[in-house]
């Protein structure tokens, strides 16, 4: 004969009226001592409730949005009277794990109500099937910031093996699943990919006169690769100065004899040859993370990427082996390679194989920017205008002119420290023209 089973909230502390943010059974259900029952949600933490006894939903007393306390009923268990216990576990009858990270509430199914006819008996409890010692768990048992974690990479925790007390899935079980099922192990399905929250549809033709113009192919191609590196790299931006009035003169000096040549020299050849030599000191900075971001990938070569301002849109040429090139020759294939850009007349294969990428807005202004990361690449290098500035030699100030740097970097694969390395390496390359021939 089944037994009912009124369960409570537990001792959580000094908490009261903590808000009920997910609901983790249904009626039916069948739950173990441990299995997590609902999430609650304080202002500095968010925390599982355990099922201190064994035995099958009959009735859930709570909702997502409900306020609880230690005490307040949250479900009706039905159990076997030889399963039944007096007493909750006493592991499970303490604090319920808390876990750090905030999670995204999940709208659980209205509660049902159980009913039934005068003399009905109570319904029978069928006996629960042994699953075998290898399969999955039949419910995930896991924290919310792993559940979360989990979602954002559409990973079904069901398919997870836990490695935790009691098989409780880990960060590290999830992302070891993912390793295997990259190699070809074992199937990643899913729980869908991440969904963002929509941004919400306005008719501004309420508010005036509109026109509407659709976007072009380009930025259409190049919008949804930005948007993907945006949400799949940590981006982090280290800016810097450089001290670029050697350097300047001396490109004034040879910009004659450029145009003799026909070609027009501008300060890009020279920081594309200064970013080589920065990327040949510290080869991290020209690496790519291997697919299943367990290795680094060292390139032994140097193309550089230089973001190009068209009429459709913004582009990202290559220019090949630039260590290897001249300023001159580098000067001169920008300006072909521009003119095809803004022509729309570049080939597939002049936007492959980028190592590192430079983003310059010095003809345009500004102070500073965050350009995005353009993967597989690690790192991308952004100049403003420069700028004169004046700078105390000693004895007194001289006027400098200084060019702003602001390197966007892979957070994953580069740290704070490399990158403020890589930026005043950069300044010293570029603040002495002599530097770039050691």
């Amino acid at each position: 004969m089944a037994i009912e089973k009124q369960i409570k909230v537990p001792d959580i502390g000094d908490f009261a009226g903590v808000e009920v943010i997910e609901v983790l059974v249904s009626p039916g259900d069948r739950v173990e001592v441990e299995d997590s029952l609902i999430t609650l949600e304080s202002e500095k933490a968010t925390m599982e409730i355990p099922s201190p006894e064994a035995g099958e939903v009959k009735q859930v007393l709570i909702r997502v949005g409900d306020r609880v306390e230690e005490g307040t009923p949250l479900l009706v268990l039905l159990q076997d009277e030889e399963s039944a216990r007096p007493e909750a576990a006493p592991e499970a009858a303490g604090l319920p794990e808390v876990a750090a990270e905030e999670t995204e509430p999940v709208q659980a199914p209205a509660p049902k109500q159980s009913r039934r006819l005068p003399g009905e008996k109570e319904p029978h409890t069928p006996p629960v099937p042994v699953r075998p010692s290898d399969a999955p768990p039949a419910k995930a048992h896991a924290s919310p910031a792993v559940r979360r974690f989990a979602r954002e990479l559409g990973v079904d925790l069901l398919q997870v093996r836990g490695s935790g007390p009691k098989g409780r899935i880990t960060r590290e079980d999830v992302q070891g699943f993912i390793k295997k099922a990259l190699a070809g192990g074992a199937p990643v399905a899913a729980a869908g990919p991440l969904q963002l929250p929509s941004i919400p549809e306005v008719d501004f033709g309420l508010f005036g006169e509109v026109e509407e113009q659709p976007l072009s192919r380009i930025q259409k191609i190049s919008g949804a690769h930005l948007s993907a590196c945006w949400l799949n790299i940590p981006h982090v931006t280290q800016f810097d100065e450089a001290d670029i009035t050697e350097l300047e003169a001396f490109r004034r000096e040879q910009k004659a004899a450029a145009e003799q040549q026909q070609v027009r020299l501008t300060f890009l050849p020279f920081l594309m040859k200064a970013c080589v030599a920065a990327l040949e000191r510290m080869p991290k900075f020209n690496s790519s993370l291997s697919p299943d971001g367990s290795a680094l990938i060292y390139k032994k070569y140097f193309h550089i990427g230089v973001a190009v301002d068209t009429p459709n849109g913004l582009m990202v040429p290559v220019i090949r082996d630039v260590d290897r090139k001249g300023i001159l020759d580098l000067a001169r294939e920008l300006m072909a390679v521009s003119a095809r850009a803004r022509e729309g007349k570049l080939l597939p294969e002049d936007l492959k194989g980028g190592c590192f990428s430079i983003s310059s807005l010095g003809g345009i202004g500004g102070t500073a920017f965050t350009p995005i990361v353009n993967a597989p690449e690690v790192a991308i290098l952004g100049v403003s205008r420069s700028f004169m500035k004046p700078v105390w030699d000693g004895s007194a100030f001289q006027p400098r002119l200084t060019l702003p740097l602001s390197l966007s970097y892979d957070h994953r694969v580069i740290d704070g420290a490399d990158a403020a390395r890589f930026t005043r390496l950069l300044s010293e390359l570029l603040s002495d023209i002599r530097r770039l021939l050691l």
